[in-house]
């Protein structure tokens, strides 16, 4: 009996040492768990910051450190319209991340980001109040929304215009917009000037 202890952990040392010396290969199933606990481990070392919500095909995409990437940014804005894409300043992208960390787990609603100049021309005939050389459709603007977690209302594009200007160090220009129809701040890379849309 004594015996059969000590040679039962023997062979079972020797059998896996056996295994691991002739490079066998684990199970399949076995090589799926492990590279399921490596995914698992590897989103939980990336936060979620925010989601980054396009408010005109409802389309969402996590916001955290490394995602999206710029290119997959830039097709989120993508023209409206036409589909067309351009690569916008890498700044925007920075400034919605910075925006998602004082704000955890926010949805940042994407109001308008790139224009083709057929949809800034389009919306101008409209009556609305698009610049003809807009920095929208430079691919250096973007207008937005933060709705923080929990929250039904966004908050006060006032109140993301100061953090823009004080905390953020925004040098670019801020437009907010106050009606009831429009209710989003405009951010862009442009000269730093500051309006009140109507």
């Amino acid at each position: 009996m004594a015996l059969r202890h000590i040679l039962l952990p023997a062979l079972t040392s020797l059998s896996v040492t056996s295994a691991l010396a002739s490079d066998a290969s684990p199970p399949r199933s076995m090589r799926l768990d492990a590279k399921k606990d490596v995914a698992t481990a590897s989103d939980a070392d990336a936060p979620v910051l925010a989601t980054l919500v396009q408010t005109h095909t409802g389309e969402h995409l996590v916001l955290d450190e490394s995602a999206p990437t710029q290119t997959r940014f830039d097709a989120l804005l993508a023209d409206r319209v036409t589909g067309e894409t351009l690569a916008l300043d890498a700044r925007l992208l920075g400034m919605l991340r910075e925006l998602g960390r004082m704000h955890p787990r926010a949805r940042i609603e994407i109001v308008s980001g790139f224009r083709s100049a057929k949809l800034n021309e389009m919306l101008r005939k409209k009556g609305h109040h698009v610049a003809s050389h807009s920095q929208h459709s430079l691919g250096h603007a973007v207008d937005f929304r933060v709705v923080p977690e929990g929250a039904d209302a966004a908050l006060s594009p006032l109140e993301i215009e100061r953090e823009l200007r004080a905390d953020l160090h925004w040098e670019g220009g801020v437009g907010v917009y106050l009606s009831d129809s429009d209710w989003f701040t405009h951010a862009d890379v442009g000269p730093n000037r500051r309006w009140n849309g109507l």
